[in-house]
């Protein structure tokens, strides 16, 4: 048994079949599911998602980095004002930083996130954080309320040793991992057991994308951990049952929800 932190299975990608997605999940063993929100539009798609699969499909609210632009303040407003009449979002998510494109909106992803962090705070809820060549500016925002944090998830980890353990430094958060994993060229299966223990990863898949191999380039889809389970107990040495008990306790300790 095992949880997807990170699905988009709100999105068109799941309009026509999203009912054999969540069955085909929990036949391969997936107990749970979390979506985040990217932009307010999302907010809503998101907790409606959540609402027809109660109990099984968890919400994350958020205004991901790619989706600042001027109107960055309207959104949060919008965002915020969604999380105050939301009694069930698990945590704020998806948010952070993205310079990979652009950096156009730089500052303005600066002070979104920074503004999110503290809802984080002030609610208690986790946070999915998206970074992507923008670690160095992301860890140095979170130091700065390193004591209060509540935790949460770096989402689709890709980096090195080093790297890892920048981001280990904060005790209450997991590294989430997904189907880059499996990629040929990829370096993880190296590095996650020299620097990563056990107790610091969650599973994730980036539904639709970030499929794992030997189904790279298709529709990704929560039933599709399996391949990154497996790959994961090769690269640890250990059981993939070993692999998921863990991981299920690390989601317990991040967000409260136990399989």
């Amino acid at each position: 048994m095992f949880i997807d932190t990170h699905c988009h299975l709100d999105g068109e990608e799941f309009k026509i079949d999203r009912d054999a997605v969540i069955q085909r999940a929990r036949e391969a063993g997936c107990q749970a599911i979390f979506l985040p929100a990217i932009d307010v539009a999302s907010c809503h798609t998101v907790l409606d998602t959540c609402h027809q699969y109660p109990g099984y499909c968890y919400p994350m609210l958020g205004l991901h980095p790619e989706e600042v632009r001027d109107d960055w303040r309207d959104q949060l407003t919008a965002i915020k004002d969604i999380l105050s009449t939301s009694s069930d979002v698990i945590a704020i998510g998806e948010v952070g930083l993205d310079y990979y494109w652009s950096r156009e909106f730089q500052e303005e992803q600066l002070l979104a996130f920074e503004e999110q962090v503290r809802w984080a705070i002030e609610l208690q809820l986790p946070l999915m954080i998206h970074c992507r060549k923008a670690q160095n500016e992301m860890v140095n925002l979170l130091k700065r309320y390193a004591n209060d944090l509540p935790g949460g998830v770096f989402h689709c980890f890709t980096g090195n040793a080093q790297e890892a353990s920048q981001l280990l430094q904060f005790d209450r958060f997991m590294l989430g991992i997904g189907g880059a994993l499996t990629f040929k060229k990829s370096h993880l299966p190296e590095d996650l057991p020299a620097a990563v223990p056990l107790n610091r990863i969650v599973f994730e898949t980036d539904a639709p994308y970030m499929a794992p191999v030997p189904l790279r380039g298709q529709r990704n889809e929560s039933a599709f951990i399996k391949h990154i389970i497996t790959r994961l107990a090769e690269a640890y040495g250990v059981s993939e049952q070993e692999i998921c008990r863990q991981a299920n306790e690390n989601v317990k300790k991040v967000f409260g929800i136990q399989i």
